[in-house]
């Protein structure tokens, strides 16, 4: 009797295969692992994000921010940036990291030798051991500067959400947004290109199963989409040019928020079927330059394209994700 399921309604599944039997909280079958719209996401959901505020020290109040990432089942990780938060006062140094969980009507993270920190209604307050408030941070939605950028002119809008025509592949969700999986019919050579990404909140993915997806500028080299939100940023995180170069900061916004990436890309130069200028590329994602002038050394792994000659497409690529595009348009540079 392999592979028959027998489900006891609000109790637990039963799943018998071979002489084996598995028993799975029935919850644990209905539960939600992706989610597209943040009204259906959940108390998790609205718990995570971003927060800013003062922390007192020895030395006076100094500024933190800090990352709230949910692993589902009302369990968290944060990450505090002194300074502020990544692209916005963080200066790089050293990062703290702390565990949390629900409890009740908030997420109470352990912060060492008795202190805490306590998330309720959009606000973190840290407490010290005997439960003096030492902090207060305050829960923070950044847009990126070049949300909604118009097309110049001269640019070549392949995605305006009225129709997915210029796409090979192309899908459009009943609320006119771009499906991953699709490559321009038009090639490009060297151009600048503007698109806006939203990856979808999976608390109980991880690593490269969460959110993925890829912008392969002329088919061949990719800019990672990944839900990389508080994470290390990678030479395989969102943002990172993949295998290549990782980025400068993550700057990545916390999943179902709109993002950008503004990319200048120049193309290989060719003489006589030979290469004698590899591309390079330069990526500002969500208004901050991540990579500058990066030369790219290879194709990455999975482009659909060998490196040669010829122009390229847009391909934003199906990684079994559903992430979202919109307001896609690439400007050609003279050749």
């Amino acid at each position: 009797m392999r592979g028959i399921v027998f489900v006891a309604t609000g109790l637990l599944c039963m799943a018998i295969f071979g002489f084996g039997v598995l028993v799975v909280p029935a919850e644990e079958l209905i539960k939600p692992k992706v989610f597209t719209d943040p009204a259906q996401a959940g108390l998790d959901f609205a718990d995570q994000g971003e927060y800013v505020g003062e922390i007192q020290t020895q030395s006076g109040p100094v500024k933190y921010g800090a990352q709230v990432i949910a692993l589902g089942d009302g369990k968290f990780h944060a990450v505090g940036y002194p300074g502020g938060l990544p692209g916005e006062g963080w200066d790089g140094g050293e990062k703290v990291h702390a565990d949390g969980h629900r409890q009740a009507d908030r997420v109470v993270f352990a912060l060492g030798e008795g202190r805490k920190a306590e998330l309720a209604k959009g606000t973190i307050v840290v407490l010290e051991a005997d439960g003096q408030q030492i902090g207060k941070l305050q829960k923070v939605e950044r847009k990126s500067p070049t949300l909604g950028a118009k097309p110049p002119a001269g640019a070549v809008v392949l995605f305006d959400g009225t129709s997915a025509d210029n796409f090979q592949g192309g899908r459009i969700t009943p609320d006119g947004l771009l499906i991953e999986g699709a490559t321009s019919k038009q090639k490009f050579d060297s151009c600048t290109i503007h698109l806006e990404f939203r990856t979808p909140f999976m608390p109980y993915a991880r690593g490269q199963d969460r959110g993925n997806s890829g912008v392969y500028v002329q088919g061949r080299y990719e800019v990672q989409i990944l839900d990389s939100f508080g994470l290390e940023g990678l030479d395989n995180e969102c943002g990172a040019i993949y295998g290549v170069a990782r980025p400068k900061v993550n700057m990545c916004f916390p999943p179902l928020s709109w993002q950008t990436y503004d990319i200048e890309f120049q193309a290989a130069k060719w003489h006589n079927g030979q290469m004698v200028q590899r591309p390079r590329m330069t990526v500002r994602h969500n208004g901050v330059v991540i990579h500058e002038n990066v030369e790219l050394p290879f194709a990455t792994r999975a482009a659909p394209l060998p490196e040669g000659p010829e122009k390229g497409p847009l391909f934003l690529q199906d990684h079994g994700c559903p992430v979202r595009f919109r307001n896609i348009w690439v400007l050609p540079k003279p050749e």
